[in-house]
């Protein structure tokens, strides 16, 4: 039982859910003789004209009955000024590498449908630095301590400046000095230690550079906005009725009492 009622609701309201969104006109013209009335209807694209009245109605002593209803595309003509950034990577800073990458002209659409060409403004290019990295390499120096009297590595510095860097003892080499003095006499043997020192030198580098531009031109389209609907009525004149007087029946004698 409650379905059958449920199912003859649902049949009730389905006309009122399915009926037409009532469009009204945007101008009403009228013949000078008042014979013919046209109603203008600008829709949107997609909008229903089933709610465009057809019923015929009375103005002014005149009949009006739909004879036409007629439908017309209005495209719209679209254009204005676009400007558009953007940005990409580049190894190199030099304008002519710069420039590489970025094209004199572009074809660009924007989100609302509107094209054209664009053209880059050679004085909004901007580079600027996307980073940096760090790179470190070993690098050696040599030190040579001579006039020692014996091969004693407690004599060698065991870490020595050079740069503002510091570095460290790595490996030593002795070579044999064979000295006298003024007389001929032999002073003994004496050494000259080379010290080889190493340290790890670091240095920073560009990892690549982002570039930002700026395109302009003109975008436009040809925008189907509206259709126009145009409900042309005829008129007929509406006569009035003339009601005659009721004559009465003449008498048995032929005469009207």
């Amino acid at each position: 039982m409650k379905r059958t009622v449920f199912l003859l609701l649902a049949a009730s309201m389905s006309p009122i859910a399915l009926a037409a969104e009532v469009c009204y006109p945007t101008a009403v013209e009228q013949n000078e003789d008042g014979s013919e009335i046209r109603k203008v209807y600008d829709l949107e694209p997609g909008q229903d004209p089933a709610g465009i009245s057809r019923s015929d109605f009375e103005q002014n002593g005149v009949h009006y009955t739909l004879t036409d209803l007629l439908k017309q595309e209005m495209p719209e003509y679209q254009e204005r000024q676009h400007t558009e950034e953007v940005s990409l990577e580049s190894k190199n800073k030099d304008m002519a590498s710069i420039l590489a990458l970025l094209p004199q002209q572009k074809e660009f659409v924007t989100e609302d449908g509107l094209s054209g060409t664009l053209t880059l403004r050679l004085d909004t290019v901007q580079v600027e630095t996307a980073g940096y990295g760090k790179s470190s390499k070993t690098v050696t120096t040599t030190r040579r301590y001579p006039n020692l009297g014996s091969q004693d590595t407690s004599y060698i510095p065991k870490t020595v400046e050079e740069n503002g860097r510091t570095m460290t003892l790595q490996d030593i080499s002795w070579q044999t000095d064979n000295t006298a003095n003024m007389d001929g006499y032999a002073l003994g043997e004496r050494y000259t230690a080379v010290a080889t020192y190493s340290g790890t030198a670091t240095s920073s580098y560009v990892t690549g550079y982002t570039v930002t531009a700026k395109y302009e031109g003109t975008v436009s389209r040809i925008a189907l906005d509206r259709v126009r609907y145009v409900a042309i009525f005829e008129g007929t004149e509406i006569k009035p009725v003339v009601t005659l007087p009721e004559i009465e029946d003449p008498g048995p004698d032929g005469t009207i009492p």
